[in-house]
């Protein structure tokens, strides 16, 4: 019922999941991505389970199929289950049970793999990974943009179309960007215009949050403010007269 694109940029150490399906919230149930590690995306009768699975296998040195396989070790539903990974390395390896249903696949690159499943053809995962495979002008988020939109030219699911999302981590322990079409007529057309509200207003303060190399973040007060003037925004902090005595 879905398909979804895993990278790696190992120019910037980014890792990130894009996907898309004809059901409800796809960004709460499917992708994964932990700073280091990987990407994973968990789909087809989706079991969350198995991705943080996946993520603690490629940590203590795993290579992408055997932390697939230690991740469904035990799992019962495993036939119904498609999940696929890359790692630090650009590995990836992908698993579609026999269960699932058609048409499902994937197919792979250096530092990708596309799955999924309920697709109108192969040519949905094939699109795909072309697409994906060719736009190395593009940044990553913008990539997995393209490469979605040429799965959903070729097909996309066979039942139509509801729900995608995006998310991508670099170096911190939380996502740089995570964002959600839940429920949409057309979610990839929502999904772009997000990823432009997110590269215009969001991106660029990305620097200067908290963040491991400075955990304070940004505190300059006339900074912060020039920032607002900037934006013709007539905010400011307030002023505290000096304490008496």
């Amino acid at each position: 019922m879905t398909w979804s694109i895993v990278a790696h940029d190992a120019a910037t150490g980014a890792f990130a999941v894009a996907v898309t399906t004809c059901a409800f919230a796809v960004g709460a149930s499917c992708p994964f991505v932990r700073a280091g590690v990987g990407a994973v995306s968990t789909q087809s009768f989706t079991n969350r389970y198995l991705a943080p699975a996946v993520l603690d296998g490629l940590a203590r040195g795993l290579k992408p199929a055997a932390a697939i396989e230690g991740a469904l070790v035990g799992d019962d539903g495993k036939a119904l289950r498609q999940i696929h990974v890359v790692d630090a390395q650009g590995r990836s390896a992908a698993w579609t049970g026999e269960s699932c249903v058609e048409w499902a696949g994937s197919q792979s690159g250096p530092g990708f793999s596309v799955a999924g499943n309920m697709l109108a053809g192969p040519a949905v995962v094939g699109e795909t990974a072309a697409t994906f495979a060719s736009a190395t002008a593009s940044p990553l988020p913008e990539r997995l943009m393209l490469a979605l939109d040429a799965g959903e030219a070729a097909g996309g699911d066979r039942r139509g179309r509801q729900s995608a999302a995006m998310k991508l981590v670099t170096t911190e322990d939380f996502p740089d960007l995570d964002l959600r079409v839940d429920d949409h007529r057309e979610p990839l057309v929502e999904l772009r215009r997000l990823l432009d509200v997110w590269r215009r207003e969001r991106a660029p303060a990305l620097p200067f949050n908290p963040r491991k190399a400075n955990p304070a973040g940004m505190t300059d007060k006339a900074i912060i403010e020039a920032g607002w003037r900037a934006r013709g925004l007539d905010l400011r902090f307030p002023d505290h007269p000096p304490a008496k005595g």
